[in-house]
This record gives structure tokens, sequence and C-alpha cells, in this order.
């Protein structure tokens, strides 16, 4: 795979002045992982340096240009509400935004946005240059240095010197044996024109580490200027909120891009199955296992047989350049029949690529050897983070990166570490996820992992987490007022929507019809509850005293609407755990069970739990596929005793 185009220099080329012999914590990478820990460990007053390889970028965006979606958008809000900068770099840099998810509530719905690469990556750079105690070198990491007992004691060198530590977090994402595979090619590297390291998977696992071998993969990039825009559906960018709280409203850099969507169709995937021995991955070149819910256009035919198409996006990955990358075509296919296949697609019939997709498999460590806190059980101050532990996208990669950050600062002090509760967070279910249940593949946040989607909302993020960030010293002072301001705000505003009052006379004829309001009246915060009511409608008739802002009436109103959603979510929540060791019948067929997916439903039949505990514990299996579970159970004991049920 030859470089075509130089995507810009967003590369740190700093002197190599003589460092000191030791820092509070040292960082080995400077992607996502590596930059929220880093400037975590620095806010928290440690002294901190990062190493990065040579000729790498800083928080560079290897695969898409898209921050966000489900469940990944709220890790985003849930990084930035606990002071970590992912949020803020997006707001700075975004090309286009819009809201995700929105027809299943605002539980769900989230925020996704595109940035331009080389801008995003730019403002990571200032961020970490301008941040205090924290210094960024570019070396290889060769090892860990151990004392006899195991704890970490600094690192060394790929040169042979060594640089010591109380705390050491490794975000190595890709680079770990990194090959990249496109259809026979195969070279080393962690990504596209970056190296690969090998002695320091070797050093982890002479430490007694358990590593396995994980592939992902990433899409051609195409000319802008050799696309038919004609046939292919305009997605334009929306008026959305921003992912930062620091941020009263979005201020673009510059004018909003569009994206584009078309598709698959049988003739491009007649090209595929036509060449799948010359796929690296069907061709049986590649070991590692790749993630389920990211599949290869390849893995998407063979898997899917019976579908005619599959959705393409086309999205510019910079506003000054012309590569577009093809979303849903994540391939390692020849370069040659890349080209094949894409030139059937509506759009794209005369299309010039820039670039072919690849797939890349790298060694992982896998994270079941980890304390909650990040750190590993047997080498304490050794703590890892992103896709080392086996996870995919930048957004868990970042997560993983601040709660590493803040854990190894605080041992430096000899504090205790903060574990954050799956009840909580998206962060925690992460987190929870990796560290209890292990993984067989790599993990993908999901909205249906977490047991209690419904309080983990992307508007409600600062106030679950941001007191935690306070109380830890992770959140600047601006962010502690505009919290403080905005409970207060909230606290005031619903005080009067309870003391308000709507009568029938006051309501539209529609509502009047299909909810009418008691003869005493109903109280305005009740009258929130409709979802067919906005808090506009009623501060327009009642407006308050003072300005408010528009996120207190909008948290008001999504309160209001899931507060029994909420004590239903939490009373079945209750439940599974209480049924926990309800067996299950050998003869199940998980299949045919209403609700549940088809990535558990395989997983259940191969392994066959006992009970429901078991089953809950199998990596892959959600939550809320454990409830269809029960739910099922109960019914089919129903059906056979009748009698049971009230």
């Amino acid at each position: 795979m030859n470089p075509s185009h130089n995507y810009g220099d967003t590369r740190l080329h700093e002197p190599q002045d003589t460092m000191p012999e030791a820092f509070d914590v040292i960082v080995v990478g400077a992607g996502h992982a590596g930059c929220e820990a880093a400037l975590a460990a620095a806010r928290l007053g440690r002294e901190v340096l990062v190493l990065t390889l040579p000729g790498t970028r800083i928080a560079h965006m290897a695969c898409n240009c898209s921050i966000g979606g489900p469940a990944k958008g709220h890790l985003v809000r849930e990084i930035d509400a606990l002071g970590g900068s992912m949020g803020r770099a997006v707001d700075e840099t975004v090309t286009h935004i819009r809201y995700v998810g929105t027809s299943k509530g605002h539980a769900i719905r989230t925020l996704r946005a595109q940035v331009d690469k080389d801008e995003y990556s730019e403002a990571m750079a200032r961020i970490l240059t301008l941040a205090e105690r924290l210094t960024v070198r570019t070396a290889e990491a060769a090892a860990p240095l151990t004392g006899a007992d195991g704890e970490v004691l600094g690192v060394r060198l790929s040169d042979g010197s060594e640089i010591r530590c109380t705390a050491l977090v490794l975000t190595t994402g890709t680079y770990l044996n990194g090959l990249l595979h496109c259809g026979d090619e195969q070279t080393p590297g962690g990504c596209f024109d970056a190296p690969a390291v090998a002695s320091l998977s070797r050093a982890l696992a002479d430490l007694g580490l358990q590593l396995g071998r994980f592939k992902t993969g990433t899409t051609p990039r195409v000319d802008r200027d050799s696309i038919d825009w004609s046939e292919v559906t305009r997605i334009d960018s929306e008026e959305t909120e921003p992912f930062s709280y620091l941020n009263g409203r979005l201020n673009r850099p510059a004018p909003a891009l569009p994206c584009w969507q078309t598709r698959t169709n049988r003739a491009t995937h007649d090209v595929i199955v036509r060449n799948l021995h010359r796929s690296a991955l069907y061709g049986g070149r590649i070991e590692g296992i790749g993630p389920r819910y990211c599949p290869s256009i390849e893995d998407k035919v063979v898997r899917f047989a019976e579908r005619d198409s599959h959705p393409i996006f086309l999205e510019l990955e910079y506003r000054d350049h012309p590569s577009v990358y093809v979303q849903g075509m994540s391939t390692s296919m020849p370069a040659d029949v890349q080209i094949e296949m894409l030139r059937t697609i509506p759009g794209l019939r005369d299309v010039r690529m820039l670039r072919p997709g690849y797939a890349v498999e790298y060694d992982m460590v896998f994270p079941d050897q980890l304390r909650p806190s990040l750190e590993v059980r047997t080498l304490p101050g050794l703590f890892l983070a992103g896709q080392i532990n086996g996870t995919s996208g930048y957004e868990e990669a970042a997560a993983q990166g601040l709660v590493a950050g803040i854990n190894a600062a605080r041992r430096c002090r000899g504090l205790p570490a903060v574990i954050f509760d799956r009840k909580e967070s998206y962060i925690g279910v992460l987190i929870d996820d990796l560290v209890t249940r292990g993984l067989e593949e790599p993990y993908r946040m999901l909205t249906a992992r977490a047991e209690r989607r419904l309080s983990l909302r992307h508007d409600n993020a600062d106030r679950r987490l941001t007191p935690l960030a306070v109380d830890i010293g992770m959140a600047e002072p601006e962010r502690a007022r505009r919290l403080e301001r905005k409970l207060q705000a909230i606290d005031r505003e619903r005080t009067r929507l309870s003391r308000i009052v709507f009568y029938q006379r006051d309501l539209p004829e529609a509502w009047r019809r299909t909810d009418p309001a008691a003869p005493e009246g109903i109280r305005a915060i009740d009258l929130l509850r409709r979802p067919d009511v906005r808090y506009e409608w009623i501060r327009e008739r009642n407006p308050p005293p003072e300005d408010i802002d528009s996120d207190v009436g909008e948290a008001l109103a999504i309160d209001a609407r899931y507060e029994g959603y909420v004590a239903r979510q939490d009373q079945r929540t209750a439940r599974l755990f209480a049924h926990a060791n309800t067996p299950i019948p050998s003869e199940i067929d998980y299949g045919a069970i209403y609700g549940i997916s088809r990535a558990s439903a395989d997983r259940l039949t191969r392994l066959r739990p006992l009970d429901v505990a078991q089953a809950s514990r199998i990596p892959g299996v959600t939550p809320a596929d454990v409830q269809m579970l029960m739910i099922h159970l109960r019914r089919a004991t129903a059906a056979r005793h009748p009698e049971s049920e009230p």
C-alpha cells in the first residue's frame, strides 16, 4: 500500500531535550485514549510524560472522520462531564453534525459529528502542548520496568534508555505487532503509513499477561471530484447543541458540510462473491477476530446473503482535500477488486480511488486481567486503556483513557481508585463488561448493554458525573459553576411549574380529546409528561420571572416524561437480579425468543448456560437480551402452570 497523498502534518516535532529522570505518570501512545489519560493525570497535579512513536499524529483518526452515534455519543458527553477533552475538540473542528436515534426517544437520542481529521488532530495536539505539567516526546517504549513484586518502576525505551515513573499507562491502539492486509499484500504497521511495535508485546507476555489477536479495518477513500452527486442522496447537517457542556451553543469554525447516501446492489455483491478467495479475511491470511458490530463488506454479503443491498455513506474527511470516506465498505479485498466494487454503486460509476481500504491485525490484552480501575491485577502501577483492552472505536478508547489517567494520578498520591458504577454511567457499563465478563471479539458500546439506559441519557451526563469531577478535582471552576446554576434553575422552575394549573379551557382541543384534564385542572409539571407537550408551550403562556436556558426546560420535560418509565426500568432490573438463579431448560430455542438479538441467540445456543446468571455473564449477551430471556421463561412457566400466575 503506497501513500498517495499528504493529508496534513499534525505530528509533534519537539527537540529531544534532556528529560527528567522520573515522572509521576508515563503514558505510552498519543491516540484518543492516550490524550485523555495524559490530560487527566496532568489536571490532577501529576508530572506526566507522553511517549508517541516517531512520525505518528496526535489523536489521529485512522478510520472514519466521525465521533458519536448511539451509545458512543453518550460516552463523549460523559467524558466531557468528567472534564475530558474529546467533546471540546469535536465542537472546535466539526464539519457535519446531527441527532441520531431520535425515533427511539431521549434515552437513545444523541449526537453524531463529522470533523476535519487534520483540524481535530491539531486541536488535541494544541491542548496537550498547552497543558501544564505535561511533556510530549517521540520515542518507542520497549518494555515496562518492574520490581521483584511486579510493581511498575518505569519504562525501557527501544534505545535501551530507561525512564522511571510511579504509574505507567499503555494506550497502544493497533500498533502492537500491527499487520495491514490488502488482498495478498501484507505490510507491518499500526495503521496506514505508520509503524508497528513488536518488542512491547513480547514484554507483556513475558510479564505473564494473556494476549490475543484481534482485527479491525477501514474503507477505501475516493476522490470527491469523481463522484456523480446526482445519483446520491444529500444529507445536510443540522442545528444542534454542542457536545461539550462548556459551550453554550455550537459555533462552527466554518460552514457545515453535507454527507451523502447511496447503496450497494446485486452487482456489487456479485463482485465480492466472485473474489472472496482474494479477500485477506476469507482467504485465510487473517487470524485475528474481527468486530461483529462493524463487519467488513465481505462479511455483510456472506452473513446476510438474503439482502439485496447495504447502505453506504459518503463523508468528507477534510475541508480542503477531496478525500471521501466510503462509510460501510470496510474491506481487505485487493485494490483492483475494491475499485471494481465501488464502480457498481450509484454515484461511484466513474470514481477514482485515492487509497484502498485494508484490515489491520494487532495484539491485545484480555481485559479480565484488569481491575475496574483499569490497573493490571498482577502488575501494580500498570494501567491499560483503549484498543489494547480489546475495544473498538475512538469514544471507547477516550473513555478508558480518562479513567486510567484519573486512577494513575490517584495511585501516585496514595488515594483510592475511582470506580465507575454501571448503574450510573455508560463508562461504568463499558469497564464492567470488560473486566468482569471479558470478551471474545472487539467490544463496541451499545445502548442495549446498559440495564438503566433510560437513566443514562445524553442530556443528563453533567448532572450524573460532574459532581464526581468536582469531588476528585477534574472539573474546572467554570464547569462547576455552570452545573450549579443549572441545578438551581431546574429546581426553581420545577417548583414553579408544580404551582401552575391548566384547566380544560386552557388546552388545545386535540389534547382535550385524547387526554382531558380533570375538572380541578392539571399541574404544568404533570402536563409535561405528555409526549406532545413542549416546555416552550408552557413558557409562552406562563413566562418564568427570569430568563432560562433552553437546556433547563429540556431537562425538566425529559425528567417528567421519563419518571414513570425509569421507575419501571428499575423494578425490572431488580427482578432480573432477584431471579438470576432461574434455571434455563436445556431444550430452549433461543432463536425463537421474541426480541432477542441474533448475536446473543447464537452465543446462548452455542454455550447453553444453565441459569440466567450464567447467561448474563456470557460476553456479548446484553442486559436487554437477558431481560427478554427472563420474560420468555416467565411466560413459559405460566403456560405450564397457569395457577401460579396472579
